[in-house]
């Protein structure tokens, strides 16, 4: 059995270890960051492969991977309007080794329409960079007997609740952008809700859905000649489309659908390591690839936007749909 003066003198010496240990523990995640990455990052995409948000983070990841310095790759957690990926990254270490790339409406939106989240997207993640935002295209099967919004409209009237369209999920800015469109047309329709605009898309151009809210992946299939574009959803023109009207121009005032895309990372992330992150994405934006690949979707690239921008985004989201989301009734559980 050790002596008293031995006891003693370990005694002592554990406590004047403490203060370096503290410094230690509170010097760890700087130590981190400063060593970040030293592996690949997985950026989640949390809805299925061909939607916008997947074509968004395919386009972005080669960029980053170049100046972050370790492969970025990306991960389709589709489900729940995003609410899947959106969980995963809220679970996964705060060490910049997982990052979202989501929809606005995965943040904004969903705590509105779903009331048993065990999270808050606004509260538990980080709000990184933006990366676009994206327009949303009123696309029929080319089997519709319309060739503009007014004979569209009509149709409608004329088949009330026979018609239906397609969403990547409740709540998402297609649905949403369908629900308003409902209410100033004065329409009947069903929505089909799916896991990401890709499958969507897959049955709008088989006939399985008559009509949709396209989010940018389906104009390759306008230019080919699969889908037909009667208006945009936005407030201005597509550049894109320079001759295809607004809905609020074909009689829909006020029309304004919009949402923004962009990265999120987990709450707690330490700040030099969201700092370069956002400066990967900010590079990304600015090459040719990435914005030619970005418009061909009909969004606009977002590189100038800042952080707290991107931020306030996101209250302001929620006071422009909460009206229709009451007034609609949405409530997903």
């Amino acid at each position: 059995m050790a002596s008293k003066p031995v006891i003693n003198s370990l005694r002592r010496l554990s406590l004047a270890a403490i203060p370096a240990l503290l410094c230690s523990a509170f010097a760890a995640p700087a130590m981190a960051s400063e060593k970040w990455p030293d592996r690949p990052i997985r950026l989640i995409v949390n809805f299925a492969p061909g939607g916008a948000a997947d074509v968004m983070g395919r386009a972005i990841s080669p960029t980053m991977s170049q100046v972050l310095g370790q492969s970025v790759v990306v991960d389709n957690k589709p489900g729940a309007n995003g609410n899947i990926g959106i969980g995963e990254t809220v679970r996964a270490p705060k060490d910049g080794y997982t990052l979202l790339l989501s929809s606005g409406g995965g943040i904004s939106i969903n705590p509105m329409i779903y009331s048993k989240l065990p999270f808050n997207p606004e509260k538990d993640l980080i709000p990184v960079a933006a990366v676009a935002r994206v327009h949303v295209f009123l696309e029929t099967n080319p089997s519709l007997p319309v060739s503009n919004v007014q004979d569209f409209i009509k149709h409608l009237q004329a088949n009330p609740g026979k018609l239906s369209y397609g969403s990547p999920g409740p709540g998402s800015s297609p649905h949403l952008a369908g629900e308003m469109f409902k209410r100033a047309a004065k329409v009947d329709a069903s929505h089909i809700p799916y896991k990401g605009a890709g499958p969507a898309l897959t049955d709008v151009l088989s006939g399985q859905l008559q009509y949709w809210f396209d989010p940018g992946p389906g104009l390759k299939q306008v230019e080919a000649g699969k889908l037909k574009l009667l208006a945009i959803g936005s407030p201005q023109r597509s550049p894109l489309y320079p001759k295809v009207p607004t809905l609020a121009e074909s009689g829909l005032p006020g029309f304004d659908a919009d949402t923004l895309f962009g990265i999120y990372a987990p709450a707690g992330t330490p700040a030099p390591v969201v700092e370069a992150v956002r400066a990967s994405v900010l590079k990304a934006l600015e090459q040719k690839n990435v914005i030619e690949v970005l418009q061909g979707l009909g969004s606009t690239p977002e590189s100038n936007m800042s952080r707290q921008a991107f931020v306030d985004h996101h209250a302001k989201e929620r006071v422009r749909f909460a009206p229709l989301i009451k007034a609609i009734g949405l409530k997903v559980d």
